[in-house]
């Protein structure tokens, strides 16, 4: 069966418009709860939200469809993405719904779930969902309505966990980090993080209204993140999106750095302390972290000197998740700053990820720049095209010759990606070189084999 809502992260969209509207969203709780009920007779689901006004709608409304399938609420309140996760696992809850557009405009909202594990559901389960959203609803009656309480305590405990992702060996004492949480859920969560391990921490982003989530600030817009660190001469900068699980980092020089060398680093710090890469169920000997079609060819390079291989998979943090759990490897990410380490969290965390790289700059006493000395990112090249209805490319020999040309062309100094959008009528051509005027060159001559 295809899926109809879903998308590659839950459900998604403006709020007022289909699916994300007080109705829908209350059939969707209610069929969530019927697939519930197949496996358990009591479930109990924890929902936590961002900070969008439309948080508080969508969450009567989870509320309400659950209840009315004779499932039990806990509600935690704005709390990060990987917090519902933890939560969900750590109470033992059923399921964990997470109310969020990540790092879209607070127009939008979204609709996201955590198994009782605290990882991310597989395609059939959204497919059951999808059918059981077809049939009638089947209210219970009154004595086997669900009931709602609220979890009062579920920052702190999540505050305590990250911390203890940290080493107890080292402390933060000593250092200035700006901390960005975008105005979104990690607004209470992330300075307090950062202060109870012994930082001074200047807090930005951290004064939501319902409608200033990611506007200007954050993960998305670090350039005020930037400003912040120089202005206070900070140490390190730390920017979060919407719902915490992206992260973007500055050093005391403003200088931003990426998911791509963020996981680089991270690897780093795994070699500092003898080299864990893998989980149990791993079978390659050889220690290996997955990325993702786009991460930066120079990232790949700097492990490959390291004899740690890189295996991409598609862009999205789900695909990078299903590649780590296929192989048994624990490290993975994106150069958008979704970052995993399997052996912290079962999900992406930005702030458990910035306590891993601030980790090896504390244990090297090296700055981030110097860890990345061997790493110099490949200029990259993205260009979108637009397609013609029943535009063909596939089949394009104009095309076929171009690429191979290309290919080449750059030999191993150099790659090129072409893929189609997920949402649009679009092809994405990206090409990436040691030289930024060849990457442009060789993306023009792709784009102009294109065009029809």
């Amino acid at each position: 069966m295809s899926r109809i809502y879903f998308g590659t992260d839950g459900i998604r969209g403006t709020v007022g418009k289909m699916p994300i509207t007080p109705d829908f969203v209350l059939r969707l709780a209610h069929a969530v709860g019927r697939v519930l009920k197949r496996s358990e007779a009591r479930p109990t689901v924890l929902i936590g939200k961002d900070t969008r006004i439309s948080g508080y709608m969508l969450e009567s409304a989870l509320e309400s469809g659950f209840n009315s399938a004779g499932v039990d609420v806990v509600l935690l309140g704005p709390l990060p993405t990987p917090g519902v996760a933890y939560l969900t696992r750590a109470q033992r809850a059923s399921l964990g719904v997470v109310i969020s557009a990540s790092h879209n405009a607070f127009a939008d909202n979204g609709i996201k779930f955590f198994s009782a594990h605290g990882s991310k559901l597989p395609d059939a389960w959204e497919s059951d969902v999808e059918a059981a959203l077809e049939q009638a609803p089947v209210w219970v009656d009154s004595t086997n309505l669900g009931k709602t309480r609220r979890l009062d305590d579920a920052a702190g405990r999540y505050i305590e966990f990250c911390k203890s992702t940290f080493s107890a060996d080292l402390t933060l004492k000593g250092l200035k980090i700006v901390v960005d949480a975008a105005h979104g859920a990690a607004y209470q969560v992330a300075p307090k993080v950062f202060h109870e391990l012994g930082a001074e921490v200047i807090a930005i982003g951290c004064a939501p209204d319902g409608l200033n989530i990611n506007h200007e600030v954050g993960a998305t817009h670090p350039q005020a993140l930037v400003n912040a660190v120089k202005a206070n001469r900070a140490d390190y900068g730390i920017a979060l999106d919407g719902d915490a699980d992206r992260l973007q980092l500055v050093d005391a020089n403003g200088r931003l750095f990426n998911g791509d060398e963020l996981l680089f680093l991270m690897v780093k710090e795994r070699l500092l302390r003898g080299g864990e890469f893998a989980g149990r169920r791993a079978e390659e000997k050889v220690p290996g972290v997955v990325g993702t079609l786009m991460t930066n060819m120079a990232v790949e390079l700097a492990l490959k000197a390291k004899s740690v291989q890189l295996v991409r998979a598609k862009v999205g943090d789900r695909y990078v998740l299903e590649e780590l759990e296929k192989r048994g490897w624990l490290l993975g990410g994106e150069g958008s700053g979704h970052l995993l380490a399997l052996d912290k969290h079962t999900t992406g965390d930005g702030l458990i990820s910035a306590l891993q790289v601030l980790q090896v700059c504390l244990r090297s006493g090296q700055s981030l720049s110097e860890l990345l000395a061997e790493v110099t990112l490949f200029p990259q090249v993205l260009i979108n095209v637009r397609l013609k209805p029943g535009q063909d490319w596939k089949s394009s020999p104009q095309l076929a010759a171009t690429t191979a040309a290309v290919e080449s062309e750059l030999g191993d100094r150099g790659r090129l990606l072409i893929r189609a959008s997920g949402t649009e009528p679009l092809l994405r051509v990206m090409v990436e070189a040691a030289d930024a005027q060849q990457a442009q060159e060789c993306a023009q001559r792709l784009v102009d084999s294109i065009k029809p």
